[in-house]
C-alpha cells in the first residue's frame, strides 16, 4: 500500500493496523510527513508543521503497545489540529501576527483529550486571524487553497484541516465553528464534518482571551462518519474550566451508527426560508434528499421562516464577543490585526447592552422554535452553503440568478447564509459531501438534530454515507 492509499483510509483502520502490527505507527506518520512535503507548496494546509514532535509521539505509541498497555480511541494515528487549538511546547498562533511566535505553556481541553487517545499531532493547519472568515487567510502564514482547485478558498475558518484531509495528507483533523467554520470548508473541500451540540466539548484554552462563548465549538473533521463519531466521542465530556460545559453523561455516539434511518421522520428545506441557492447546489442536494427516501425515511418537505433572520442577533454577539476576546488588542496596535478582525472589533464597539439584550432575546426564541420542530422531525435536511467554493477573494455577486450584496466585515454572507443558525440554536449539524457543481467542485448537505441528539445527526449521515459513498473521488491535489 502506498503512501496515497494510507492516507486515504479511515482513521480507525489506520489505528486497526497499527494494533494489528501490520505498520507502525512512526512508519504512518512517516506517510503523513512524506504527504505533505508533496502537496503543501501547493496547499498551505498547515501554519506549523512539526515533524519532530509527531515522530516522537509515533515512537511512544509504538512503545506502549509493545509494553501491552492500554491504547486509545486514535491511537498511533497522525491527526491535523486547527491553530485555535492551544498547544503546549507547539507554537500556537491562533492566525495572528499577535502570536507568531507564542509557544504555550499548556494544552486546550481538546488537545489535552486527544493525546489520551494517542493521536500524534502532525501540526497547526491554518486558519484566518482568530477563525473570522469563510476564507482561510491572514498575514503570518500564505493563503490556503482548495485541493480540487488550487486558484479557489478552502473555505474557512478550518480550512487548513479541510485541505490537509482532503488532500490526503491525513484522514482526521479538529475543526472550531463558530458561524459554520467546520461544515463550510467540510462542505468545499468534499468532506465530513461535525458541529456538536454546544458545550459537549469544552472549549478551554481555544482562545487568547476567553470571553462569553455564545456560538463556538470545537468539532471533528474527516473522510469517514465513524471517524467523526469516534473523535466526537473522545472530545465530549464536562469540564469545569468550561461555565458553557454541558454536565451530563455523554451519550454513546457509536452504539447505533449503524442502525440506518427507516421510518425516521425527515424535513427538507432548500432555502431555510432564507435565501436561494444556485442551482448546480440545488440539483445534488434534492439528488441527496432521494437517497433517505430510498433508505426508508419518511421524506416531506419543511415550511419554515424566521423573524428576526437569525445571523442578525449572531452577528451582534459575535461582534461584541470579539471586542470582549481582542479589543485590548485593537487599542494597542490596530495596523497590526488583520482587516477583516478590525471591522468586527469596530462594529462591536458600536453595539449596546440594549442591542445585546435583543440579541439574547432573539437566540432564546429561535432555540425554542427549533425544540419545537424537533418534536416533530428527527433530523433535517438543508444545503450548508447556497454556492460552490469560489476562487480566492471573489464571491459569487449573484446566487440564484438574484444579487447578493450582504456583506460584513468584508465577508459574503449571501453565499454562506445557512450554517450560523445552528450556532446560536446550539443544535448538532454536520455537512456531508452529496456531489459536485460548478467546475467539478464539491457541494455539501447539512444533516440537522435536535439539541443534544449528536447520535441521530452522526447515524443519519453514516446512513447516507453507506447509501451514496463519497470517497471514491480525489481532488486534483492528492
Amino acid at each position: 500500500m502506498d503512501d496515497r492509499e494510507l492516507m486515504f483510509l479511515p482513521a480507525h483502520l489506520q489505528r486497526q493496523m497499527i494494533l494489528d502490527r501490520e505498520i507502525s505507527s512512526v512508519e504512518m506518520t512517516e506517510a503523513a510527513l512524506r504527504r505533505i512535503a508533496e502537496l503543501e507548496p501547493r496547499l498551505n494546509a498547515f501554519i506549523t508543521l512539526d515533524a519532530e514532535g509527531a515522530l516522537t509521539s509515533a515512537k511512544r505509541a509504538d512503545k506502549v503497545l509493545a509494553e501491552g498497555r492500554v491504547t486509545g480511541s486514535l491511537h498511533g494515528v497522525p491527526i491535523a489540529v486547527k491553530d485555535l487549538e492551544v498547544t503546549k511546547g507547539l507554537r500556537t498562533t491562533l492566525g495572528s501576527s499577535f502570536f507568531d511566535d507564542w509557544i504555550p505553556d499548556y494544552d486546550s481541553v481538546v488537545v489535552e483529550r486527544l493525546r489520551v487517545t494517542g493521536a500524534v499531532i502532525l501540526g497547526k493547519t491554518n486558519t484566518p486571524e482568530f477563525g473570522n472568515r469563510e476564507e482561510t487567510f491572514t498575514n503570518i502564514a500564505p493563503t490556503c487553497n482548495n485541493p480540487w482547485d488550487p486558484a479557489r478558498m478552502p473555505g474557512g475558518s478550518s480550512g487548513g484541516t479541510a485541505a490537509a484531509i482532503a488532500s490526503g495528507m491525513c484522514s482526521i483533523g479538529t475543526g472550531s465553528d463558530g458561524g459554520g467554520s467546520v461544515r463550510l470548508p467540510a462542505s468545499f473541500c468534499g468532506i465530513f464534518g461535525h458541529k456538536p451540540t454546544h458545550g459537549r466539548i469544552p472549549r478551554f484554552g481555544g482562545q487568547a482571551k476567553p470571553a462569553y462563548n455564545s456560538a463556538g465549538t470545537t468539532g471533528p473533521m474527516s473522510h469517514d462518519v465513524r471517524d467523526a463519531a469516534i473523535l466526537n466521542q473522545a472530545l465530549a465530556g464536562f469540564d469545569a474550566r468550561d461555565p458553557g460545559s454541558v454536565k451530563a453523561v455523554v451519550p454513546d455516539y457509536l452504539a447505533h451508527l449503524e442502525d440506518g434511518v427507516a421510518g425516521m421522520r425527515v424535513g427538507t428545506t432548500m432555502t431555510l426560508g432564507i435565501s436561494d441557492v444556485d442551482d448546480d447546489v440545488a440539483i445534488a442536494i434534492e439528488d441527496a434528499w432521494s437517497a433517505f427516501r430510498e433508505l426508508g425515511a419518511k421524506v416531506e418537505p419543511l415550511d419554515i421562516t424566521f423573524n428576526p433572520i437569525p445571523r442578525e442577533a449572531w452577528w451582534t454577539l459575535w461582534t461584541a464577543g470579539q471586542v470582549a476576546m481582542y479589543g485590548h488588542l485593537a487599542d494597542e496596535r490596530p495596523e497590526d490585526l488583520m482587516p477583516y478582525t478590525l471591522d468586527m472589533i469596530n462594529h462591536g464597539r458600536t453595539v449596546t447592552g440594549a442591542d445585546v439584550a435583543v440579541a439574547l432575546r432573539d437566540v432564546q426564541n429561535l432555540q425554542l422554535q427549533l425544540h419545537q420542530l424537533f418534536e416533530e422531525y428527527d433530523f433535517v435536511l438543508a444545503p450548508t452553503n447556497a454556492a460552490v467554493a469560489w476562487p480566492h477573494l471573489d464571491p459569487p455577486t449573484e446566487i440564484g440568478s438574484k444579487a447578493k450584496n450582504e456583506e460584513m466585515a468584508g465577508i459574503s454572507y449571501g453565499a454562506i447564509p445557512f450554517t450560523m443558525i445552528f450556532n446560536s440554536s446550539f443544535n448538532p449539524a454536520s455537512s456531508v459531501p452529496v456531489g459536485f457543481g460548478e467546475g467539478g467542485m464539491p457541494v455539501g448537505m447539512q444533516i440537522v438534530g435536535a439539541y443534544d441528539d449528536d447520535a441521530t445527526v452522526l447515524r443519519a449521515s453514516r446512513a447516507f454515507e453507506t447509501a451514496r459513498p463519497w470517497t471514491g473521488a480525489r481532488p486534483i491535489v492528492s
